[in-house]
């Protein structure tokens, strides 16, 4: 980690203190989890992919284009909430990327964790579709993006940002908005 990385990661537990858990959200191909990534690496923080976090069955499910329901959501989104007051609990910030799609998601992920920030990577169907052509993923079919369109409630009390931007541009957006001086963000697009 450099200095500066060093004095952000700082920053964002001194100056923010109850920031301790960023959620990256939104459809497939959107980037959450290279943004994520990213942005961990820029804070020091712990890196997951909601991703990795599925049951068998959901994958199955997924692979053979299915989309899930939420029966299928719910023990997946108690993994998740579970992983990440854990690592809070270690005093381990963490950065999750995760599609988070409905708001009953996004409160079922913070349950118990007030110091819980969400970032919603929103696009238009065509560029991201475009993304998931381009990629191979290994469930989660192009097929399946429309769905995700449909099921998705944009948050209201998000730091959204548009896609269209470089890995960088975002991570830079959302480093600032950790940052005492830059007050609240919350919902506020930054084109």
């Amino acid at each position: 980690m450099t200095d500066s990385s060093s004095a952000e990661a700082s920053s964002a537990r001194a100056g923010d203190a109850q920031v301790k858990a960023i959620v990256v959200m939104g459809v497939s191909g959107c980037g959450k989890s290279t943004v994520g990534l990213a942005l961990a690496r820029r804070l020091g923080w712990r890196f997951a992919d909601g991703d990795d976090f599925h049951p068998p069955a959901n994958v199955e499910k997924m692979r053979a284009g299915t989309p899930l329901d939420d029966t299928d959501r719910a023990p997946w989104l108690a993994r998740l909430n579970g992983m990440m007051r854990e690592a809070v609990a270690r005093d381990e910030p963490v950065v999750l990327a995760c599609s988070a799609l409905r708001q009953r998601y996004r409160e079922r992920l913070a349950e118990g964790l007030p110091q819980m920030r969400i970032v919603h990577l929103a696009g238009g169907i065509e560029l991201i579709g475009e993304r998931l052509a381009a990629r191979n993923h290994s469930y989660m079919p192009p097929s399946l993006l429309t769905s995700q369109f449909a099921t998705l409630e944009p948050p209201a009390d998000a730091l959204t940002l548009d896609v269209g931007q470089s890995v960088d541009s975002l991570v830079e957006a959302i480093v600032a908005s950790l940052r005492p001086a830059a007050g609240t963000h919350a919902g506020t697009t930054v084109l």
